[in-house]
C-alpha cells in the first residue's frame, strides 16, 4: 500500500479483516507499507498491520512478494503509481477520484487496458457502491422495479470547511487535489448515479463556488490561499433522457456525511441517506393507492447484497464495512481471471464528468456536452 493517512487506514483494516468474513480464493498479506517519510511509515505500518515499512513507492515495483498495490495517496500521484505498477505486472487498487485530470485518467485507462491483456487487473476505489442499500437500489433498478427513471436528485453535504478558520490542508491546494467538494465527493455522486441507474451522464450545467478563499497555515504562519471549491452545484441529463441534480458542499452545517439519492420513475421510486446507510426507502407506485406509500427497507438480510457475509439479520453495517465488501469483490475477481469493477474505465467516465462540470462553471453554466453526449 502506498499512503498511511485516512484512506490508508481504512484500506488497512479492510486487508486485514477480510479474510474472517468472505470465503476467498487467495488470502490477502499486508506485505508492505511505502510513504514519504520512511520513519513514519515504519510506525504506521506497525499500527495498521503491515509487516515492513519503506520511504519510496518505487521500491514496490521490482518485489516478487508483492502482487497487487493499493495506491491510497492525494490525487497528484495517482497516475505515476499506478500506470508504473500496471507496467510492472501488478494488480491496482487506486482510490477515487482516479486522477487530477481527464489526460492522466485516459492514460491510466490505457495502461489498465493493456495490462488486462496480461491478465493484471485494476480497481478504482467507490467504496459506496459496496453499501448494502445501494447494491439493492441497483438490483431493483435492474429489476425495473421503478421503471423508466425520469428523475435522480443527489447530494453529498459536510461541514468540515464551515469554520473560515478550518487549516489549508492538502485538500484545498488544486494542484494535490484536482478539485475540492467537487472531486472529494462529487465523484462519488455521480458515480453512484451511473451505478444505480446503469446509465450515463451526458451533459452538465454547472456553478462552482469557493466561499472562503483564504485559510490558515497548518504549518506556520499566516494564511495560504484555498485553490478549489468549496461547493458544486450542476444538472444534467441521463443517457436514458432522466434529468438529474447534483450537489456537493464542505460547507453545510450540521451534515456530516449525508450522501442522498433519489430516484424518481415510472413506476415508482427509491430514496437513500449515507447517515442512515442500513435502510433503502422504496415505493411501488404499482400499488393500489390505499396502501401505496414509501416503506423502510432495513438492508441486513442475507439475501441482501453483501448482508450475509456479516451479521444476523438486524445487526447493521458501518462505513468500514464498505472497504472490506470493496476488496473481497477485488480479490474474487483477480483469482477469477475476471476485471473488476468498477473499472478505470469507470473511472474516467467519472473524470469527464468532473471536467465537463468545471468547464460549463467556468462558462457560466453553459450547457457542455460529456463525451459526445446531447442534451
Amino acid at each position: 500500500m502506498v499512503g498511511h493517512a485516512f484512506m490508508g487506514r481504512a484500506h488497512s483494516h479492510a486487508w486485514r479483516s477480510v479474510d474472517a468474513f468472505f470465503d476467498l480464493p487467495w488470502r490477502p498479506v499486508p506485505v508492505v507499507l511505502a510513504g514519504r517519510d520512511v520513519g513514519r511509515a515504519a510506525t504506521a505500518a506497525a499500527r495498521l498491520g503491515w509487516a515492513s515499512a519503506v520511504g519510496d513507492w518505487k521500491e514496490l515495483l521490482d518485489r516478487d512478494d508483492v502482487d497487487l498495490i493499493d495506491i491510497c495517496t492525494p490525487g497528484d500521484s495517482h497516475a505515476e503509481i499506478a500506470i508504473a505498477a500496471l507496467r510492472a505486472g501488478k494488480h491496482v487498487l487506486c482510490e477515487k477520484p482516479m486522477a487530477n485530470s481527464v489526460a492522466e485518467a485516459e492514460s491510466m485507462a490505457a495502461a489498465a487496458e493493456q495490462a488486462a491483456l496480461r491478465g493484471v487487473r485494476s480497481m478504482v476505489g467507490f467504496s459506496y457502491r459496496r453499501v448494502p442499500a445501494l447494491a439493492l437500489a441497483r438490483n431493483l433498478v435492474a429489476q425495473g422495479r421503478i421503471g423508466t427513471i425520469r428523475h435522480v436528485r443527489a447530494l453529498y453535504l459536510q461541514d468540515w470547511l464551515v469554520d473560515p478558520e478550518a487549516p489549508l490542508t492538502w485538500r484545498l491546494d488544486r494542484r494535490r487535489a484536482g478539485s475540492g467538494a467537487l472531486g472529494d465527493i462529487g465523484a462519488h455522486i455521480i458515480d453512484a448515479t451511473q451505478f444505480v441507474t446503469g446509465e450515463a451522464l451526458t451533459g452538465v450545467s454547472a456553478l462552482l463556488d469557493t466561499f472562503v478563499t483564504e485559510r490558515p497555515r497548518p504549518d506556520g504562519p499566516g494564511r495560504g490561499r484555498v485553490t478549489v471549491d468549496d461547493a458544486a452545484l450542476f444538472l444534467g441529463r441521463l443517457s436514458g433522457g432522466g434529468l438529474a441534480s447534483f450537489e456537493a458542499t464542505r460547507v453545510a452545517a450540521g451534515r456530516k456525511n449525508a450522501l442522498r439519492l433519489e430516484l424518481n420513475g415510472t413506476n415508482g421510486s427509491l430514496a437513500f441517506d449515507l447517515e442512515a446507510m442500513n435502510e433503502l426507502w422504496f415505493h411501488d407506485h404499482t400499488e393500489e393507492p390505499e396502501t401505496a406509500g414509501f416503506r423502510r427497507i432495513l438492508v441486513t438480510e442475507p439475501q441482501h447484497p453483501y448482508s450475509g457475509a456479516w451479521w444476523p439479520a438486524g445487526h447493521g453495517l458501518g462505513y468500514d464495512h464498505t472497504f472490506t465488501n470493496e476488496v473481497a469483490d477485488l480479490v474474487i475477481a483477480i483469482a477469477a481471471g475476471k476485471d473488476p469493477s468498477p473499472s478505470f474505465a469507470d473511472g474516467l467516465a467519472v473524470q469527464r464528468v468532473l471536467a465537463a462540470v468545471e468547464e460549463s462553471a467556468a462558462d457560466a453554466g453553459r450547457w457542455t456536452a460529456i463525451g459526445g453526449g446531447r442534451p
